[in-house]
């Protein structure tokens, strides 16, 4: 089993908080490392999908408080919203008894309906996002394999190629026609199917619903609704564009980037490396891939975004640090690590702290004045030592 990073910090956050949501699309590893956790110490696993563990709390207050000194896990908790009010009213209790941390682990598939209860045990629980597998997980000779197929364990682990994408393929279709019909409101599977895949095209492009709208014969507002719910499912990632007064007219659309890449190369039928490589998607893949792994190293805290003027002056990742300042980071897929003139134009706009160029090879070394040329992994080290 590979290692989850951030465990470490779901297990700290347990110490200091009576909850600790950890939230993730499906499949992603969760429950396997709810149970990791669990194995530790003395706990309960409660399943909300299960028929049988839902009529357990029937009365919630009743059952929990039998429970009083174990963790209990409750997994695919969007499925029981009722279920917050009464967390709250124990959470208190037990603190007036001196239980303050370690209570309850909440898993969630989708952010939306989760984070709509934040509100209610605000004070009560720490929120952790568990991302597929990233680099800093993996063995570094399987970072193609990674970015081929994408994070999501079933389909990393995968015996071969093409039952990577068989897997992933299945996962699509169950998402369309099962899950998100549960989470959200009732779309067609096929157009829904349509959209996604036309992000997938696009990957990395600039929002522009009314262009989305046309393809799929809906309105704007439609278009609108269905990135949010993708983005809230965390499927989608709408990076925002970087705002100051510069005296510059910028971009202010959104970019957005189906979040696996795996998923990308699915939706587009994509199987092998090979394929990859010959396929005009390749350039937005990569840099989607190096996105996503750069965001999940960084600080919790850090804002990812992205800087692009009306000349053509624009950095693919600029990443807001507490205490660290700006850092301006440009990805290349070669290992011809020069940026293009644009690249030097937006640095002398925002003055980043730290610049540097992301490609595909290993070695670290200078290629202008306070710009260094990097490997994905050594960059993504720096971000997660933070």
């Amino acid at each position: 089993m590979i290692a989850r990073r951030v465990e470490t910090l779901v297990r700290e956050r347990l110490n200091h908080f009576p909850a600790v949501g950890l939230l993730g699309p499906r499949q992603v590893g969760k429950t396997t490392l709810a149970q990791s956790i669990a194995a530790t110490r003395e706990s309960v696993y409660l399943d909300l999908e299960s028929p049988v563990d839902r009529e357990k709390l029937s009365d919630p207050v009743f059952y929990l408080s039998g429970h009083e000194s174990k963790l209990v896990i409750l997994d695919e908790v969007q499925r029981m919203p009722e279920l917050f009010a009464a967390l709250r009213g124990l959470i208190d209790a037990g603190r007036r008894r001196g239980k303050t941390s370690g209570r309850f682990l909440l898993l969630g598939s989708a952010s939306v309906d989760l984070l709509r209860q934040s509100e209610t045990l605000a004070g009560r629980i720490a929120y952790i996002e568990l991302s597929p597998f990233d680099v800093l997980e993996v063995p570094a000779v399987r970072q193609s394999d990674l970015w081929v197929r994408g994070g999501f364990p079933e389909s990393f682990l995968a015996p071969d190629a093409s039952r990577s994408l068989i897997w992933r393929e299945a996962f699509i279709r169950t998402y369309l026609e099962r899950d998100i019909p549960q989470l959200g409101p009732r779309i067609p599977a096929s157009t829904l199917h349509r959209f996604w895949t036309m992000l997938a095209h696009s990957q990395g492009g600039l929002l522009n619903a009314a262009q989305l709208a046309r393809g799929l014969a809906v309105d704007g507002k439609t278009v609108v609704r269905y990135v949010d719910l993708l983005v809230d499912l965390m499927l989608v990632r709408r990076l925002q564009p970087f705002q100051s007064n510069i005296g510059k007219r910028l971009v202010k659309a959104p970019r957005l980037f189906v979040r696996d890449s795996g998923m990308v190369h699915a939706l587009l039928n994509i199987g092998d490396l090979e394929s990859l490589l010959g396929n005009p998607v390749v350039g937005a893949s990569w840099e989607g891939f190096v996105i996503e792994n750069l965001v999940a190293a960084a600080p919790p805290r850090a804002a990812p975004l992205f800087y692009r003027a009306a000349t053509g002056a624009e950095i693919d990742l600029v990443l807001e640090i507490p205490g660290h300042g700006l850092w301006a980071i440009e990805i290349k897929r070669g290992l011809s690590a020069r940026p293009e003139k644009g690249f030097f134009i937006a640095c002398e706009d925002l003055r980043p702290a730290r610049r540097f160029v992301v490609n595909a090879g290993t070695e670290r070394y200078p290629i202008s004045e306070g710009v260094d040329a990097i490997g994905l992994k050594e960059m993504a080290s720096i971000l997660a030592a933070l």
